[in-house]
């Protein structure tokens, strides 16, 4: 079976830092997202969400993607490929038109204006338009409408968040997944298919900050009244564990990620006095035997530090008082144990650990925050097969003049 005869399987690419990530789905009607395959390799060529090795990166798609589509049992020619990194900002901008129509009924073309006139920002040349996403819209000084299509006014506004990247390390994503043999079909902030997969709709409506805490960054989205409020990246995630472990403990980097994953723990008062781990040794020198304890005292202090930053983004932005429904964390470092003791005494607010939701077939493998992200991205893809999209980033490698079409896609999604 291939992706030309059979339209409804969907593949998401989570490019992370630590590894690389493939969910296929087939969507089934009525939209409910069927897994059929997973693949999990290796990331190679990626540091903090940044291409930096080309042909690491085609070699780590390529197995993961082939992995997938052995389980599946199905052939794929394109995959949604996730984006994020420390070049990733987001802005809100606000945009404003008049009604010119003597029965003064705004229609969807209206929309499009006024989203256009909100999109009108001034981008240094090295920055692309990832998204635009219309947050709410104002008719005639009424705010907070959703539709305005069909209603009567002479001034419309629009309130749009506007996620922009590095147009170099966009191409690069492109050029990788390409040149391993996928054509792309679009590009997806991380977070934001994260938030797909795992949030419910009355977390969004009342308010709720995502924290997807992967291998070398910490992607945030914080969603208000069901909107896309505001989006940003902290340079900062699970290698930096790794890193500590492995000098902390001085042992080899790939063992103290396993150790890490097995007994990693965020808070110290957890773990019990007489719980021991063994520590492989460097070049050839013996194992050795070592309190847990003295684990959870290295990884507390750096989950502290990235929670603190997390605090500080939200303060900083002021939505401590709007994020009703508290921080929902996922991404691989929240499989820590003791993680949501350790952020609800930082943050204040409820926390819980995100894992897909509403997802059949191999729920067993998937049901993980790690698959988060990739699981999110065939979400966006089934929602543009609902909306009668077609993919138009398919082996393009300039997407300046897509902003206007993408505006509309995301639209349609949205509202």
């Amino acid at each position: 079976m291939s992706k030309d005869t059979n339209e409804n399987i969907l593949v998401g690419l989570d490019l992370g830092t630590t590894k690389v990530c493939v969910v296929i789905a087939e969507v089934q009607p009525g939209g409910h997202i069927n897994v059929i395959g997973v693949g999990e390799k290796p990331s190679r060529g990626m540091r903090k969400g940044v291409v930096v090795n080309i042909e690491n990166t085609i070699e780590s798609v390529k197995t993961a993607v082939l992995e997938a589509e052995r389980m599946a049992g199905v052939h794929t020619g394109s995959v949604f490929a996730g984006i994020a990194g420390g070049h990733i900002k987001g802005l809100n901008s606000h945009g404003v038109i008049a009604v010119f129509r003597k029965d003064k009924e705004i229609t969807r073309e209206d929309v499009e204006r006024v989203v256009d006139a909100a999109k009108a920002v001034a981008l240094p040349v090295d920055r692309e338009v990832i998204h635009i996403i219309p947050q709410e819209f104002i008719i005639d000084n009424q705010d907070g409408i959703k539709e305005p299509v069909g209603m009567s006014g002479v001034r419309l506004e629009a309130e749009v968040h506007i996620v922009t990247g590095a147009v170099t390390s966009v191409q690069n994503i492109i050029k990788s997944v390409e040149r391993a043999g996928y054509a792309v079909d679009d590009i997806i902030l991380q977070p934001l298919a994260s938030a797909e997969a795992v949030l419910s709709p009355d977390e969004r409506e009342l308010g709720v900050v995502l924290v997807d805490i992967g291998g070398g960054t910490t992607d945030m989205a914080v969603f208000v009244d069901g909107s896309l409020w505001h989006s940003s990246v902290i340079s900062i995630g699970g290698n930096q564990l790794t890193s500590d472990i492995a000098i902390g403990l001085r042992t080899p980097n790939h063992e103290a990620e396993e150790i890490k994953r097995k007994y990693g723990c965020a808070k110290v008062s957890m773990v019990k006095e007489n719980e021991a781990i063994t520590v492989p040794g460097v070049g050839g020198r013996q194992p050795r035997t070592l309190p847990r304890r003295e684990l959870a005292e290295i990884i507390q202090p750096r989950m502290e530090e990235i929670l603190e930053l997390i605090d500080m983004e939200i303060k900083k932005n002021g939505f401590e008082e709007k994020a009703a429904a508290g921080v929902v964390l996922t991404g691989g470092a929240s499989l820590l144990d003791g993680i949501e003791q350790l952020a609800e005494e930082i943050l204040q607010v409820p926390i819980r650990v995100g894992t897909p939701r509403n997802i059949v077939g191999m729920v067993d493998i998937i049901n993980s925050p790690k698959f988060a992200t990739g699981v999110g991205l065939v979400c966006f893809g089934a929602k543009g097969m609902a909306s009668g999209r077609p993919p138009k980033f398919t082996n393009e490698h300039n997407i300046f003049n897509r902003t206007l079409e993408r505006m509309k896609e995301w639209f349609s999604d949205y509202f």
